[in-house]
């Protein structure tokens, strides 16, 4: 796995796992296949994906990564940004 700066880009994963079966997702909808900057490493923690069906979990990395809102959502200012926690195995490097 790539461990992202702050500042760097990404672009969430436009995978649909819960299409496959039962399964438990953090990452929202609405924010697969979107380009956004990580903000900071926020550590790295059990995967929770996993947790949720007792699973073995491995110990994944977590950031903050800000989005631009009018981009989201189609409404909102220039300068609107939306903050979300995402691990890392659900970033890919942009562009």
């Amino acid at each position: 796995m790539t461990n992202f700066a702050p500042g760097a880009r990404i672009r969430v994963r436009a995978d649909y796992p819960e299409t496959r079966g039962p399964c438990h997702i953090r990452t929202p909808h609405y924010l697969r296949g979107r380009e956004g900057v990580v903000e900071r490493p926020l550590g790295a923690f059990r995967n929770p994906e996993d947790l949720a069906f007792a699973r073995p979990a491995a110990t994944i990395p977590l950031y903050h990564v800000r989005f631009d809102q009018p981009s989201l959502w189609n409404e909102g200012e220039a300068g609107d940004t939306v903050l979300v926690e995402l691990y890392e195995h659900w970033l890919e490097p942009a562009g």
